[in-house]
This record gives C-alpha cells, sequence and structure tokens, in this order.
C-alpha cells in the first residue's frame, strides 16, 4: 500500500497546475499540505509547518506514508482547486510572491491565504482604505542607527511622509506615493523585515530603510503603498490593463554588490563602491545603506552607443575580473571580486542594454542629465 499510494502521489504531479508549488510557483514539488490538498516547494513547507497541523499537515511525498483517504483527499482538489477556493480575492496590486522573493513576503503570503484567509473575506485585507498609520524604525541619515519614527500614508494626498517625534506638528519629509518605489531588502538592511524606500529628490535619488518587528505589518505597508499606486493609476489611465499597470507599482533592483571603480579619467585609484541596478538607473554607493548616490548613470539602448565589454581599454590599469560600460559620454571601467560576479554583472547590464526604451525610461535619463552639481558628499560622476 506504501508503495502503491506514493506511485499514486507522484503521478499526480502530472496533473495540470500539480507540477510546480501553490504558493511560489517553484517547478516539481516534492512537499504536500495534506489538509489542504496542494503540493508545496521544501521552502514553503517549511511557512506551512510554522502554521501549525491544525491549519497545514506538511508531509514529503516520497518520505512519509499517506494512507489512501489523504491520497483520494490530494486527487480531489490539488493546486488549481486550492487556488480557486484560497486566492478568489486577490486584489491586482498584490505582490504574489515567486521562489527568488524574501522570505518575509513568501510566509505572509501563505499566512494571508490559509491561517487569516484574507482572500476569501474582503474585509480582512486591511491595506485597502487608502490610509496607513504607524511607527517604523528608520535608519538615520547621519548617525546610521535605526530610531523609531512614525509614519502616514494618505492615497487622497498622494503622500507617505514621516515625523521625528510622535507630537511633532510638522513632518520631517513628505514623500509622492506616485513616485516612490518600495523593495525588500533585508539582507543589506540586516533585518528580515527589511525594506528601502527610493525616491528622487532635486535630481538625486533619496533612500531611506525601514523594518518593522512584526513581518505582517511590513508587508502591509509594502502592499498599502502599492494600493495606493494602483488606485491612483486607475484615475489617471482608466481604460489601463492591470497587467501594464501593476508592473509600475514597486521594482526589485535587478542586481546589487560590491565592484571596485575608478575615475573619470581613468588613472586614479580604484575603489570600492556599492553597485545597485535599479531598472535603468546604476547607482554608486560608499555604503550600501547611504541615504544619496555618489553617482548615478543612465543606461539607454545599445543602439545609442551602450555597451558592456569584457576587460578595459589598452593601456589602462585594470584591477581584475574587469569589464567596462561604455555610454555616450563616458566609459566606465569597472572590476568584480570574482569572475562569476563579472559574468553575472555584464549579463545583466547586456540584457538592459538590448530592451527597447519606453516612455518613463526617457523620464529616468532626463532626472539623471540634468541633476545639479553640488558641494555635498555627492554629485553626478563623482568616483
Amino acid at each position: 500500500m506504501v508503495e502503491r499510494n506514493k506511485k499514486a502521489l507522484l503521478d499526480l504531479l502530472n496533473k495540470e497546475g500539480n507540477n510546480e508549488c501553490a504558493d511560489c510557483g517553484c517547478g516539481d514539488p516534492d512537499w504536500a499540505s495534506a489538509n489542504i490538498g496542494i503540493f508545496i516547494c521544501i521552502d514553503c513547507a517549511g511557512i506551512h509547518r510554522m502554521l501549525g497541523a491544525h491549519i497545514s499537515k506538511v508531509k514529503s511525498l516520497r518520505l512519509d506514508s499517506w494512507t489512501d483517504d489523504q491520497v483520494e483527499f490530494m486527487a480531489s482538489t490539488g493546486n488549481l482547486a486550492a487556488k480557486a477556493k484560497y486566492e478568489i480575492h486577490v486584489p491586482p496590486f498584490y505582490h504574489r510572491p515567486m521562489a527568488m522573493d524574501p522570505q518575509v513576503l513568501r510566509e505572509q503570503w501563505i499566512r494571508a491565504k490559509y491561517e487569516r484567509m484574507e482572500f476569501q473575506y474582503l474585509e480582512r485585507q486591511t491595506y485597502l482604505s487608502g490610509y496607513k498609520e504607524g511607527f517604523l524604525w528608520k535608519r538615520g541619515k547621519e548617525n546610521s542607527t535605526f530610531q523609531q519614527r512614525r509614519f502616514i500614508l494618505a492615497e487622497e494626498d498622494d503622500i507617505l511622509k514621516y515625523y521625528q517625534k510622535a507630537d511633532a506638528k510638522e513632518p520631517k519629509a513628505a514623500i509622492k506615493i506616485s513616485e516612490l518605489n518600495a523593495n525588500f531588502t533585508p539582507e543589506k538592511i540586516g533585518n528580515p523585515n527589511g525594506l528601502q524606500i527610493s525616491w528622487v529628490k532635486d535630481g538625486s535619488t533619496r533612500n531611506i530603510y525601514v523594518y518593522t518587528e512584526d513581518g505582517k505589518d511590513i508587508v502591509d505597508w509594502y502592499t498599502a503603498v502599492r494600493a495606493a499606486k494602483y488606485n491612483m493609476l486607475k484615475v489617471a489611465y482608466p481604460g489601463g490593463n492591470d497587467a501594464d499597470l501593476v508592473t509600475r507599482l514597486t521594482r526589485a533592483f535587478v542586481k546589487e554588490g560590491w565592484l571596485y571603480k575608478t575615475g573619470p579619467r581613468h588613472n586614479e585609484p580604484y575603489k570600492r563602491r556599492w553597485f545597485t541596478l535599479d531598472d535603468r538607473r546604476l547607482m554608486y554607493f560608499e555604503d550600501p545603506l547611504d541615504a544619496y548616490p555618489k553617482g548615478e548613470i543612465f543606461l539607454g539602448h545599445k543602439s545609442d552607443g551602450y555597451k558592456a565589454l569584457e576587460g578595459v581599454p589598452p593601456g589602462k590599469q585594470d584591477v581584475g575580473n574587469s569589464f567596462t560600460i561604455r555610454t555616450p559620454g563616458r566609459d566606465y571601467l569597472l572590476g568584480a571580486e570574482t569572475e562569476e560576479e563579472r559574468l553575472e554583472w555584464m549579463d545583466v547590464l547586456r540584457k538592459v542594454f538590448d530592451r527597447p526604451i519606453s516612455p518613463q525610461d526617457s523620464t529616468v535619463s532626463g532626472q539623471i542629465a540634468s541633476k545639479p552639481r553640488k558641494k555635498s558628499s555627492f554629485h553626478l560622476f563623482k568616483s
């Protein structure tokens, strides 16, 4: 019976929808929730175990024994039927995590579906009102310590603002929701619930770094931002397609990491910088958590002369694992810490250069081109 049931379960993986994880889409799931009736990957199985067996009874398809009744239930349910039940009211703006998303996003997605049942009961979706207020731990711009700050999100005013003190009358900063990006960066911030918020201020990208102690709360903040942006886009583009609009809500960084960079004359000493590729905006920082980048580079289309080249030009100093970013205005000579990193950077850069320019890309290009030079610690092409 044991072998027969194991074979029956593995055969069910060939049924439409069962060949990928019900929660993150990862291929070849090897685990299941016997009482929900879904096939899941090992990572999502770990989260299901956290819910408790009264919500999700996790079993291995290959290592655990299964009763006839359990196999019959799996056969009568499966991933597609479970999605139809547990995801019936997922808002179009809700970020459905994939396998590579941070743990907090995947955990709260799973808890929202099976523990809180947010997508079966609309009144449980607390991020729909267009208003959210609460405290976030925010990293200081100068002293780099995290302090609690009061944040208010108001979709009606297109504003996310925060206050230095809970009873302050005026906000320390007010950011247009429609112009900001929110992106989970837990490893960089050093907290599993770490969120980076970015926007353009005076021609430069401004970054703040926040977290909450509760995973649900930070994901609710993130989702409230996406909801507000989505609602404003629906007003601006009443005939807009949801599939197109959701691509404009928030975006993860394409790639981040340390690189070595020399200056514009190509004879300065190489300096270690943290690089962040945000769509077509390539930024570099002294420290990954700096409020402003030291420089920003717009990455255009290859037809306009943008290229990623192996090595550095003849006669130029080479720091090793090197490559060159060629732009119409300047060559950037860079070195990675490993050959693997060099190849990864060149691959993602070439994909950017291959992609057609959109109207939004042209706006980014104009922002960087018109960035004013300042006497502060950063400017456009500072090394």
